[in-house]
């Protein structure tokens, strides 16, 4: 039973993890970070324009995905924006198991990776802060105070510029939070026994990758990220079936990081998230 609350929480710290790695502040400092990364998103493994980041600094953890996503600037902006957007992108997540709209605040639980009551689930309420938009830049952030165990300060940031005269979107997506004791001591412990094999995607040498935080860290990212790219893509389809196909894409998305990536069966995962949908629905 302790090992899978400790594997609950590495889930829960990578799932709700937020904004980090020194964050631009401004549609100027976001295009100089574009320009310094276009020829690593050119050159990109991941058959995408796209850099995966992390570190580790002692008692707080942060990582970032920067991308170039081939929907409109202001799709993005206009989407990526609304509370209920940002839900449906956070319930792709194999441990979301519910994300509710109050206001401007997110009431997310997070749990296993598989069906699971919502009374044994974590719970972090996100107040979701605009920050700046206009035709040339959008930026937000999404925060909670406190998590599970001894964790604290989550931060999520979307920022994003239009390239190409605003056909392309260059997007970064950070996050950070801070451990006491408590959550290290359970995050170490999953690290030596469940969690030993599982590795990101920053390469150490050879075949090997990264473990530990900084791999769950950049998985939890490309996860992220994925979700991002497939609301995004399911807007081209009529709305009644936008969700099955955000569904779809993010489950087929993920399996090409299979060694990252992948937790569940395509069935297994689909069916459970029509189930927990209907139960938001309810």
């Amino acid at each position: 039973m302790f090992l899978l609350g400790r594997s609950l929480l590495v889930t829960a710290l990578a799932a709700l993890a937020a904004a980090a790695h020194a964050a631009p502040e401004s549609a100027q400092a976001l295009r100089e970070r574009h320009a310094q990364l276009a020829a690593q998103m050119e050159q990109s493994p991941f058959q995408r324009p796209l850099v995966v980041q992390s570190s580790d600094g002692g008692n707080a953890l942060s990582g970032s995905v920067d991308a170039v996503m081939p929907q409109p600037f202001a799709l993005a902006r206009e989407h990526l924006q609304q509370p209920g957007a940002l839900c449906e992108i956070l319930m792709l997540q194999v441990n979301t198991k519910q994300c509710v709209v109050n206001g401007q605040e997110l009431v997310v639980h997070i749990g296993r990776k598989n069906d699971q009551p919502l009374e044994d689930a974590y719970r972090v309420a996100f107040n979701l802060k605009p920050l700046a938009s206009t035709d040339d830049y959008m930026s937000l952030r999404l925060g909670a105070d406190s998590g599970p165990f001894s964790t604290r300060d989550f931060r999520i940031q979307l920022q994003a510029i239009p390239l190409d005269g605003g056909k392309r979107t260059y997007l970064h997506l950070g996050y950070s939070y801070g451990m006491g004791m408590a959550a290290k001591l359970a995050m170490q412990g999953y690290f030596a026994t469940a969690g030993a094999g599982k590795v990101g995607f920053t390469r150490t040498g050879g075949d090997a990758y990264i473990g530990g935080m900084r791999g769950a860290i950049e998985r939890n990212t490309m996860r992220y990220y994925l979700a991002i790219e497939a609301y995004l893509a399911s807007l081209a389809a009529p709305a009644p079936q936008q969700r099955a196909q955000r569904l779809e894409r993010w489950f087929s998305a993920t399996e090409q990081y299979a060694r990252q990536l992948h937790e569940v069966e395509r069935g297994e995962y689909l069916a459970m998230k029509q189930r927990e949908f209907r139960r938001l629905g309810a």
